[in-house]
């Protein structure tokens, strides 16, 4: 399995803090988290994970390097960092070839959670958390049976059986990676790539069976906001740190 991370947007929403460095490399615990997400996916056999950088790319390669362990690191620069994330994950498209995960590198997460992921049965399964509450900034999934059938903001189908947070990591399946690829194309082509990947793979849905892995009950916790950071340190930190043991 191979990973392709997406660090490359600027997180204005986080400015000052994130005007000369990456959010993905503030540190929660002492720790940025990207390295966090980079231990993990050493730690549970992926064998290559794919950085797509743009804001602060040097601080970026500075830190992950070109290896964890067994794990090789490798870069695809996004010159268009600072428009919609559906460009970061078009500048990777050749590694949607294979089987791979898609994840957003702002997430705090303990290990338990990729690891289900990456044992769902289904070849292309996105993570859905029940235990949410809505703000309207959630991209919440809606699920029919084992698939779900409906992802975003504000998107809400006319008829569904269970809807939860999505975590922001999908693994997308070998049959459902050209279609991806098509569908990027067409959102940038449509929305003159200012869009966001989770556009496509709304589309996605729609041709291309995904299912999905309940995680309700996990620690984990995205970071777009200050309160975030503050809350990722002091609430969801102590949980991970029980479960992974580090």
């Amino acid at each position: 399995m191979k990973a392709i991370v997406l660090v490359a947007g600027v997180a204005r929403r986080l400015a000052p803090l994130t005007d000369k460095t990456h959010k993905a490399l503030l540190p929660v615990g002492g720790r940025p988290l990207l390295d966090r997400m980079l231990g993990a996916l050493a730690e549970l056999g992926v064998r290559e994970t794919v950085l797509v950088v743009g804001h602060c790319a040097e601080q970026v390669r500075r830190l992950a390097g070109d290896r964890r362990g067994r794990m090789a690191v490798r870069y695809v620069d996004n010159p268009d960092y600072t428009r919609g994330s559906v460009l970061s994950l078009y500048a990777a498209r050749a590694h949607l070839a294979e089987p791979v995960l898609v994840m957003d590198a702002d997430v705090l997460f303990p290990r338990e959670l990729l690891r289900r992921l990456l044992a769902a049965p289904a070849p292309s399964a996105l993570l859905l958390d029940r235990g949410f509450q809505d703000t309207g900034e959630e991209v919440k999934l809606y699920t029919r049976g084992d698939r779900v059938i409906a992802l975003g903001k504000k998107v809400v189908p006319e008829a569904w059986e269970t809807v939860g947070e999505g975590v922001g990591f999908f693994k997308c399946g070998a049959e459902a990676g050209p279609e991806f690829v098509r569908l990027l194309r067409k959102v940038i082509e449509e929305g003159d790539g200012l869009n966001e990947y989770e556009d496509a793979l709304h589309m996605l849905l729609g041709t291309r069976h995904v299912g999905w892995v309940d995680v309700t009950g996990l620690p984990w916790t995205e970071i777009d906001f200050a309160e975030d950071l503050r809350r990722a340190e002091a609430d969801v930190l102590p949980h991970v740190v029980r479960l992974d043991g580090a």
